[in-house]
């Protein structure tokens, strides 16, 4: 089951530290765009992936063409696809040993869901980071 106690929200919210944004824009009238911008302000590297954009940069962070690409650890997969594109973003996901997986707000998928929990990681659907950081409270963090 996805994650919908605040309580546990909050806490993966309050240990991630790198996010991945799958779907990132560098327009600043889409919300991708709006998002990336508040959780950097909060404090995590938030990583863009995009690969119509790849190569570009999205408030100074280099975009990268897919998850395997990274090498870095993910804490959080933040998915700003269609619910018929999110699967194939978990499955990278999966490979790549990330921590969790967001499914941003209108994003549903049931069945990658199910595949996500089933490998260890944490799911949450159909919410946005960006509105539970304050309505939850999370504390901003900080870099080191």
């Amino acid at each position: 089951m996805p994650l919908t106690a605040d309580a546990d929200i909050r806490d993966l919210l309050a240990t991630a530290r790198t996010i991945a944004l799958v779907g990132a824009s560098h327009r600043p009238d889409r919300p991708s765009y709006r998002v990336m911008a508040s959780l950097q302000a909060h404090g995590y590297r938030v990583i863009p992936v995009n690969p119509q954009i790849t190569g570009e940069h999205i408030h100074g962070e280099f975009v990268f063409r897919d998850l395997h690409q990274l090498g870095d650890a993910i804490d959080i997969v933040d998915i700003f696809r269609r619910s018929d594109a999110a699967g194939a973003v978990v499955d990278e996901a999966i490979a790549i040993g990330a921590k969790a997986v967001w499914m941003q707000l209108d994003v549903i998928d049931e069945a990658a869901a199910a595949r996500a929990e089933a490998a260890g990681l944490k799911v949450v659907m159909d919410r946005c980071p960006a509105i539970d950081i304050p309505r939850l409270g999370v504390p901003k963090i900080e870099r080191q």
